[in-house]
């Protein structure tokens, strides 16, 4: 057996042992029966997944089909919750792979913060890194969209049951203790089977907002402050110059729940307002929690050791006048600073009751400063180890949460912000239709009223509801700035940014509300566009140059620091113009754009608003990172993480550290060490650039020509997907579409992507890729092929794209997806739009393994391999399922029984998959 192998005997342990243990649950609570049943099923997935066996196929089928609606809701269960149990044991398995390479004292592996400050000393740039850090901003951006198809619940139970799997890789147990262990997973898979899956009512807002929270608890609260502690650690073994120093804030975690209304009507003032005093309440509650568990460490006796006079000073002013703790100076001082946070917590979330006397802090820096007296009182009197236990993780917790724990964005349509303006003309001039005016005579107009000091809005008028919520939100924030501070609402994004109006019309409304003073051009919040289609992508470094063309919008950008974010959408351009056009448009916006702002002296950070699945955006962070065209990360990226790859990556503590350090060590590779090949190799670029621009062509018109040029695929979408049953389950507070209609430009790419995923067919992670390819080598016959297998072996853009579409192939199954295409009732639509997609999935599979090599999909990747080799027959049945209960409900059994098997084999299908929206 190979090391690898014998690594992965653990996952297959563990996998075996929890499928036994969830089997135990089946059959007690379902009886024998119902166990034989389910376990008949699964020998025979397994039998057809591993064998390719056309007979078990069959007879898989025959089994399926012969389910009563209970018997199917069973099974669909069964599997279900057996792909989380494996989600479960994958991650564990990574956790502990990892912790044996560190223990070993392996060289550090590609991704890790080790690896990349390795390689910036070993570069002899370690001068470069103090100058890095002063700088650099990395955040990733929490996003709540419908794909998190999973209940808090369920996550809890599954955490419990990581906990006692990860007991058992640390803690050399006895055989007692073994035994209890074992019990105690027991009782967490039978509450796991009993936890109901699905929810009973549709998420609301600040539900989101609190499904949002829980990673604080998990995993950000306190493997971030680790995450500093662990570089500030690393540097100063390297380099002296680093002994006691305190990185700046560089890296936070952003959120768009509770503020992003782009299509959601649900978020309003008093949702903003209620999150950020959700999101206060949770950080100030971290706090207090810790500032108990310091003051319990902390029990110096004076007579043993002196402290400083600012500490006893701070001791004297506390309340504490317990008899016990009088010559406790550090105890005494840390109950003064919890009272004062107490108080604070009642200004800024209501909780809590403030004593007589105390004063609450205005401002985190105050905390902060009472935190530093303790350090420095700890540090000048020898105790310099206890000023780097529990007190460094809060001192930094502080200083990167503040009292509004995640900088929230606010992100709106840019024909709201149109509508809104054009109302606020017509009340201030009667007779002007800002909607009729060319964009040459908005900007003046948006101009000029910049300009001028008077205010458009009138307390005695009656504006639209429309316009008087966007009023109040932006008065909402303002409110917010002057009570946490002006990071908790930092910035506004622009969704459908197409002109340089669509930038000045916000900036107006920010004035209406005083973010933006007129008279010394100050901006309270960024003003970020959002590029997303594939039109939108190429104008937007032109639109850009003009608005740094106008001294006014110059002046704002001199009161941010002369620094612009730009935001680039990932999945909008691909419903738009596909995979491949995609990601070749995303990438030329980038180019341009860096040489924009090098032109006006702009400072240019990006923010990618990638998904989890491949066909979004998604696929692993740091190639994408290290992927990106020279210029374009300098030190500053932003990105989203969206739906349930949330929970993928930040439930478990030290996954959630393990991601968050990759993307600093990708920005410091990327800004700091830029090797030649993060552009195509000098002697071919130009060559690989035009192949490129020549296979986006070609691909553009394929993915448009099916998407949106083939009559009838509208109904072929909606009756060969889950999307109909998608728009109708509880996994979101917004809508499916933006507008109520089944018109594939108004729905969004959330649903769009995961309808795809469910039937195992992923077209927007691939289709037009085989067409471009072969139209490709018929156009050059002589070289093609090399140069397609130059730019996939020289180029890290085109390698990286590959690699993201060999997994969405990998997910894929084309003969399960022909199952759902049976589900179109026009056969001759059915099989002239199916045959289309199977011929270019086949030339899309060849396309791939002539250009990488490979003989089989993820030939390079054997952890993908190992996950799909787990966890496929278990999906497989599902799909199976899912066609069944969708014919039975199209055909009008349509009870509940029926809409809950459905919305079960949804649920399970995408845990499965884990990134499938």
């Amino acid at each position: 057996m190979q090391m690898n192998e014998v690594k992965d005997e653990l996952l297959s342990s563990d996998i075996r042992q929890l499928g036994r243990l969830l089997g135990d649950a089946i059959r007690n609570h379902l009886g024998d029966p119902a166990f034989e049943r389910i376990e008949h099923v699964r020998q025979l997935a397994i039998r057809f997944r591993r064998d390719n066996d056309e007979a078990a196929r069959a007879q898989l089928s025959d089994a399926l089909q012969a389910l009563s609606q209970e018997e199917t809701t069973q099974l669909t269960r069964a599997f279900s919750y057996f792909s989380l149990l494996a989600n479960i044991a994958e991650d564990q398995h990574h956790i502990r792979r990892t912790r044996a390479h560190l223990i070993a004292g392996s060289p550090p592996r590609q991704g890790s913060l080790s690896h990349a400050v390795g390689n910036v000393f070993d570069a002899g740039k370690a001068d470069a890194l103090e100058v890095f850090f002063e700088d650099a901003f990395v955040s990733p951006v929490f996003t709540a969209h419908p794909t998190e198809v999973q209940r808090k619940s369920i996550q809890n139970c599954q955490m419990a049951i990581a906990r006692l799997l990860s007991e058992r890789d640390r803690v050399q147990m006895t055989p007692e203790e073994a035994e209890q262990n074992e019990e105690a997973l027991g009782r967490g898979i039978v509450t796991l089977w009993q936890t109901r899956l699905l929810r009973t009512s549709k998420l609301s807002v600040m539900d989101e907002v609190a499904n949002g929270l829980s990673f604080y608890d998990h995993t950000i609260l306190r493997e971030l402050p680790k995450l500093y502690s662990s570089l500030e650690t690393m540097l100063a073994q390297r380099d002296a110059r680093w002994e006691d120093a305190e990185l700046p804030n560089f890296m936070k975690v952003g959120s768009w729940i509770g503020g992003d209304r782009d299509g959601n009507p649900f978020v309003t003032a008093d949702i903003l307002r209620s999150t950020l005093q959700a999101q206060a309440d949770k950080v100030l509650d971290f706090y207090l929690g810790e500032l108990r568990k310091l003051a319990s460490q902390l029990s110096l006796a004076q007579i043993l050791n002196a402290c400083s006079e600012p500490l006893r000073a701070l001791a004297e002013r506390s309340a504490d006048a317990s008899p016990h703790r009088v010559d406790e100076p550090y105890r005494r001082a840390l109950h003064g600073i919890h009272a004062r946070l107490d108080a604070t917590r009642v200004v800024l979330s209501g909780k809590g009751k403030q004593a007589d006397g105390v004063q609450p802090y205005a401002a985190a820096a105050d905390l902060l400063a009472d935190l530093d007296v303790v350090q420095h009182s700890l540090v000048s009197n020898g105790l310099r180890a206890l000023a780097r236990g529990r007190l460094r993780q809060l001192r930094r917790a502080v200083k990167v949460f503040g009292f509004s724990l995640a900088p929230l964005d606010l992100r709106q349509n840019s024909d709201v912000h149109e509508r809104v303006v054009g109302e606020l003309f017509a009340g201030a001039q009667p007779g002007l239709v800002y909607l009729d005016l060319d964009e040459e005579q908005r900007i003046s107009l948006l101009l000029a009223e910049l300009e001028s000091p008077r205010l458009l809005t009138s307390p005695y008028a009656q504006y639209s509801e429309e316009t008087t919520s966007e009023l109040d939100i932006f008065r909402a924030v303002r409110a917010a700035h002057v009570k946490y501070g002006r990071e908790s609402v930092p910035n506004c994004i622009i969704s459908k940014a197409a002109s340089v109006s669509d930038l000045l019309e916000v900036a107006l409304l920010l004035k209406e509300v005083g973010l933006l003073r007129q008279d010394s051009r100050e901006v309270g919040v960024n003003i970020i566009p959002l590029f997303e289609t594939i039109d939108d992508l190429r104008a937007g470094p032109a639109i850009m140059a003009r608005a740094f063309g106008l001294p006014f919008y110059r002046g704002l950008l001199a009161s941010r620091a002369d620094q612009q974010e730009v935001m680039l959408g990932y999945s909008d351009s691909n419903k738009d113009g596909g995979f491949l056009t995609s990601g070749w448009e995303l990438y030329k916006a980038e180019i341009e754009l860096v040489t924009v702002f090098k032109e006006y002296h702009i400072k240019l950070r990006l923010f990618h608003g990638r998904g989890g699945s491949v066909g979004r955006g998604g696929g692993p962070s740091y190639e994408a990172i290290l992927a990106q065209p020279a210029g374009a990360v300098q030190g500053q990226i932003r990105l989203t993480e969206q739906g349930e790859v949330i929970t993928a990556k930040y439930a478990n503590p030290e996954v959630g550290r393990r991601n968050l350090e990759v993307l600093v060590a990708a920005t410091i590779q990327s800004t700091l060490l830029p090797q030649a090949q993060l552009q195509p190799k000098a002697s071919a670029g130009a060559g690989h650039l035009a192949a490129m621009e020549e296979l986006s062509g070609t691909a553009l018109n394929a993915y448009r020509d099916l998407v949106y040029g083939t009559e009838g695929f509208e109904q072929y979408f909606w009756e060969s997907t889950v999307i109909s049953e998608i728009a109708a389950l509880n996994i979101g507070s917004r809508p499916a579409s933006r507008k109520k209609s089944t018109s594939i430009e108004d729905l969004r790419a959330i649903p769009w992507v995961l309808s795809w995923a469910q039937c195992r067919l992923m077209l927007p992670g691939w289709f037009g890729f085989g067409s471009a390819v072969q139209a490709y080598l018929a156009a050059h016959p002589a070289d093609g092929a090399d140069v397609l297998r130059g730019m996939y072996t020289d180029w890290p853009f085109f390698t990286s794209l590959l690699s993201n579409m060999d997994m969405v192939l990998a997910k894929s199954d084309i003969a399960i997806a022909g199952k759902y295409a049976e589900l179109v009732k026009d056969k001759a639509l059915r099989d002239a739009i199916f045959t289309r997609i199977r011929a270019e999935y086949a030339a899309t599979l060849d396309a791939l393994k002539l250009i990488t090599g490979q003989e089989e999909l993820q030939q390079a990747n054997p952890l993908m391999q190992r996950s799909i080799r787990n966890r496929f027959p278990y999906i497989d049945p599902l799909n199976h399922v899912q066609v069944e209960l969708l014919k039975r409900f199209r055909e009008g059994k349509q009870d509940a029984a029926a809409r809950t098997g459905i919305h079960l084999s949804i649920n399970g299908i995408a845990a499965g998959l884990r990134n499938s929206g």
